[in-house]
Parts: structure tokens; sequence; C-alpha cells
């Protein structure tokens, strides 16, 4: 299936690496004139670069999602540089190990700040133009959006709110012909696990999973980009998450066990 994104503007947050990086690349490999954000500007420029040698044609903007500003500034310069937005990915997040007994709750209201408002905000600024193009909006997510993680309070509630708000944008435009995509990888090598914060707001420093058990960030973007073409409302990208989603409906107690078996078993987890 060939999917062209020629003549279409896509602004992704979270864009200096991981997931972000690589939806960069493929989005302009595709055709598509890229902005990309995130609060790295040294990251963005060598992403800038890469599509830039290959062709592509991308705009860089330093971005807080967590300030209402920086999101409004970044559609208005999208606009300034590109005249429309076709596509808004909201990628940018951080996550979180630590039980709730033991968190800082300033740790899940940063969470909150980033992964849910950072998407508040850049869609409350880009809702208009992308009625005008009735184009995309998608979120980046997790299983964590459709069941509780243990030691991921505060992520899982980010994503249940994002869930939450981008299925409403998507029934309000319903009749404006606005695609609302959530996406959901499995665990995924990316930047996100190692600045996973701790009880007390420090930065986790490792990963607690096997990288070589993980999807690609490369993988995933090839599906979101492919889900965004075809206009889904929703992708579950891993066979565990797939699992979770159907075992919710029919077992949920049994999937409580099993997800506390199974984080229970990560390296120093918190779970006892």
């Amino acid at each position: 299936m060939k999917i062209d994104f020629r003549n279409k503007v896509a602004v992704i947050t979270g864009a200096s690496s991981g997931i972000g990086k690589a939806l960069s690349i493929e989005l302009a490999e595709r055709g598509a004139k890229v902005v990309l954000a995130a609060r790295n500007t040294d990251a963005l420029d060598n992403v800038k670069s890469h599509i830039n040698s290959k062709g592509g044609d991308a705009y860089i903007f330093k971005c807080d999602v967590s300030n209402e500003n920086n999101c409004k500034e970044l559609i208005e310069a999208s606009i300034t540089k590109y005249n429309k937005i076709d596509i808004l990915i909201n990628n940018a997040g951080i996550s979180m190990r630590a039980l709730f007994d033991d968190v800082d709750i300033s740790v899940i209201k940063k969470l909150m700040d980033v992964n849910f408002w950072g998407t508040v905000y850049c869609t409350k600024y880009a809702l208009p133009y992308i009625q005008k193009t009735k184009g995309s909006i998608t979120g980046v997510s997790s299983i964590a959006g459709y069941h509780g993680l243990p030691a991921r309070t505060g992520y899982s509630a980010s994503k249940y709110a994002m869930h939450g708000f981008l299925e409403t944008i998507r029934v309000e435009n319903l009749y404006k012909d606005v695609h609302v995509l959530i996406a959901a990888p499995g665990f995924t090598e990316s930047n996100v696990r190692f600045s996973a914060l701790t009880a007390d707001g420090s930065n986790q420093g490792e990963s607690p999973r096997e990288e070589g058990k993980m999807m690609t960030s490369e993988e995933v973007a090839n599906i979101i980009v492919k889900a965004i073409y075809k206009r889904k409302r929703e992708v579950v990208m891993s066979s565990v998450g797939k699992t979770a989603v159907f075992l919710k409906k029919f077992v949920p107690a049994f999937l409580d066990k099993m997800f506390y078996k199974a984080m229970a078993k990560e390296p120093n987890s918190p779970l006892k």
C-alpha cells in the first residue's frame, strides 16, 4: 500500500527522540512537511538535519507541552511557517514507577500536566485549523489507558484522561470530518522509560525491561502512520495489549492479578 502524505503538514510533540522522532522521519519520508516540537533543541536539530538530508522539509520549535502558552505559540508558528495543519500527533509524554503509597503527589501532577494537559492544550489551538483541512488528531497512549497498571497510577490516570478527552473530541466533530486516533503501543524501545519518574520525582535512569523484547520506535511509527492514513479510531499494537483489552471485558479481576504478577517480576519492582 502506497501511503502518500505530500502537501500535508504534521505537528509532532515529543519529536526529539523515540517514537516522536521515528514518526517525524516516517511522515517526512512519505512527503509531509513536519513541525518538530520538544524541549531539547539540540536533539531536534539532529532530527531536522536527518530529515533535510533526505530531501524532507522540517521545522523545529522549542516547546514544553505542560505550558499552555508554549502550545499556543507552537500552533501559531506552524501556521506562520506552513499556513495550515493537517495532522497533530500528541506524542510527548513521561512515565513513572512507584506505589501510590509512596509517591509524592507532585509526581502525579507532573504526569497529568505533560500527558493529559499537553494533549488538551495542543489540540485546543490546533483544532480550528484541523477542522478546515478535515485532518487528523492522534494521541499516543498505552495499554495503561485501558487498564490501570500497578506502580503507574499517574501514568494510567493521564492516559485514561487522554482517552476520554480524545473520544469526546471525536464525537463533537463527528460531522466535521475530523479524524481522531488513539494509538497504544506495547513496551517500546523509547527514552520515556529511562526518564520515568520515581516516588520522589527523580528520574529512574534505567529501564526495568529487556530492550530485545520490545517493539522498536520505527515499528510503532510505521503502524501509527498507516492508521492515520486509514483514519482508524484506535490501534492497540502488541499481542499483550490486545489480549488485555479483550480480557478486561470479561474477566477484569483475572486481568488485575496478571498485571500485578507481571509488574512484580520487574527488577527492583516496588510491588511486594
